[in-house]
């Protein structure tokens, strides 16, 4: 977990992700991305010399999810849990019958999210994402859309008071594996037909495979977002794109 802190802290330095008497919702999906996420900031909220508050927030897709286990979590850190109930799984692939639902899934959320965050006063979102999460993104729309974009560390939205902020930019995948086993976090099994199957999980293969090619593959990308002046895609004024 040091190590997952140092990089969270070194990404909310760089970017000014969270200020002093912030409340943050943290989107928390089941899985060990949000989870360890969840852990990390109730942490780092402790011990940070900058207050804020949080507060854990889920979106059930329709299909059977038991967040008994999330709940159970939020009070052992001391965090208030609300849940909304959808069917937008039945939607996407029963009424409307997305072949590519992926995006319009995540954008869906994304904003049922921070109608929830802002329900309750909140002034960021915090999301998962970390280091591989952005590189496959990356990686992904330029393959497949012929355009630079990946996730940002921080995105303020036109017409919206919330922020979405993402601070496990800097962590690597294997990280936050790590620290979900040693913590034994609550994991729960995404409920959506499509997991496994999509095309981030090619471009995850992929990346996988230029690493195993290029050991620094990973670090060499991260870097070209994080430092280059003159095509770095976090150095732009950005709004959410998709």
């Amino acid at each position: 977990m040091k190590r997952l802190l140092g990089d969270i802290r070194r990404a909310d330095e760089d970017f000014g992700l969270i200020e002093r008497g912030d409340r943050v919702a943290v989107g928390v999906s089941g899985g060990k991305d949000s989870l360890v996420l969840l852990r990390a900031l109730a942490v780092y909220s402790r011990f940070e010399n900058k207050p804020f508050d949080l507060v854990a927030v889920t979106l059930k897709t329709g299909e059977p999810f038991d967040v008994s286990p999330i709940r159970a979590l939020c009070g052992e850190l001391g965090v208030p849990y609300l849940v909304e109930e959808t069917d937008l799984i039945h939607q996407l692939f029963e009424v409307r019958r997305e072949e590519n639902p992926c995006a319009l899934c995540a954008r869906l959320r994304r904003g049922a999210l921070l109608r929830m965050a802002a329900q309750q006063g909140c002034s960021k979102l915090a999301l998962g994402h970390h280091r591989e999460d952005v590189e496959e993104t990356l990686l992904m729309s330029i393959l497949y859309e012929a355009r630079l974009h990946t996730f940002h560390p921080m995105t303020r939205l036109d017409r919206q008071s919330v922020a979405v902020i993402r601070p496990m930019v800097y962590v690597p995948e294997r990280e936050v594996i790590h620290v979900a086993n040693k913590l034994n976090v609550p994991v729960v099994k995404n409920p959506c037909p499509a997991d496994g199957h999509t095309t981030r999980q090619e471009i995850k293969e992929l990346l996988n495979d230029l690493s195993r090619r290029y050991p620094r593959a990973r670090e060499y990308l991260l870097t070209a977002l994080r430092d280059d002046r003159r095509y770095g895609l976090w150095n732009r004024e950005n709004h959410e794109e998709d």
